[in-house]
């Protein structure tokens, strides 16, 4: 597939936008999302993330070869008061919740829509596309597409555009533009796993093209090693970079699913709240489902 081929939204909203498809969002998403709230029920869709100390040597507690968080601790005064701590945080680490800005994956040179990589990224600092887009915060509906109701998918299962919308009819729901997807595959990403799990495969990116969504969030997202070596990362490659499409990479869903289930909705007000950092490539962010 050529790149001429490819769903894309660059130059949708002008040659300097750094919005991407959160444009989408607007005063009429955001009351879809307010209209959903009904019985106050809401569920974190963020993976619980300890932080590895930073010490080294005997003494210092075990921690896991790459740990997304570590922390220098120091309790120091009269009394003694935790008062200086440091931080050190991966944030596109797949054990981290977190959110993709649009300078994370340029493609063809360029970061969304149309700034050249050189001038995105200048001097060390972000100057496009960075964390600074969404820092004050995103509210829209969300919409839970659960694609293997009580299972999972196969290992491998390339995500189509047919199982979008067998999910959505299974929901009773119609997916309006504006909304975040919260896509429910029954399985957790891990680089290590032992079985190869689902992928999102262009053809999907296609659907959430057509439905003009605004933000992805899913228990999966590409898949590792690449179902379709022409396009390896369907989702950041195409849905990021080219759609200008906010990810959410590592949520749970489980939880989620089940709240649904209980109430009978499977619509809800997100709330996606980061650190108000910007000039990042992406931030942790513990988004909320309010139903």
């Amino acid at each position: 597939m050529t790149s001429t081929q490819l769903p894309d939204n660059r130059g949708r909203w002008g040659d300097a936008d750094e919005l991407g498809a959160l444009n989408l969002v607007d005063d009429a998403a955001r009351a879809r999302a307010a209209a959903a709230v009904h019985v106050g029920r809401w569920v974190s869709l963020a993976l619980s993330t300890d932080p590895a100390s930073m010490l080294g040597g005997p003494f210092a507690p075990p921690s896991p070869p790459s740990p997304p968080v570590q922390q220098a601790l120091l309790h120091t005064g009269t009394p003694p008061m935790g008062m200086a701590e440091v931080l050190t945080v991966t944030p596109h680490h797949p054990a981290l919740t977190h959110i993709d800005a649009l300078v994370h994956m340029p493609v063809d040179g360029v970061v969304f829509p149309t700034v050249p990589l050189g001038e995105a990224v200048t001097g060390g600092v972000v100057a496009h596309g960075s964390t600074s887009a969404f820092a004050a915060g995103i509210v829209t509906r969300g919409v839970l597409l659960d694609l293997a109701p009580g299972g999972r998918l196969p290992s491998a299962h390339p995500i189509t555009a047919d199982d979008l919308g067998a999910a959505e009819a299974r929901g009773g729901v119609r997916v309006e533009p504006g909304d975040a997807l919260v896509v429910r595959t029954g399985w957790t990403f891990r680089w290590d796993a032992d079985e190869q799990g689902p992928g999102v495969t262009v053809d999907a990116v296609q659907w959430l093209r057509d439905r003009d969504v605004a933000i992805w969030a899913g228990d999966v997202g590409d898949s590792f090693p690449p179902l379709d070596p022409e396009v390896p990362m369907p989702l950041h490659m195409v849905g990021l970079a080219r759609l200008g499409m906010a990810l959410i990479d590592g949520v749970v869903v489980d939880e989620l699913a089940e709240v649904s289930a209980e109430v009978g909705r499977s619509v809800f007000m997100l709330v996606v709240a980061p650190p108000r950092i910007g000039g990042l490539t992406g931030v942790p962010v513990n988004p909320l489902a309010v139903f």
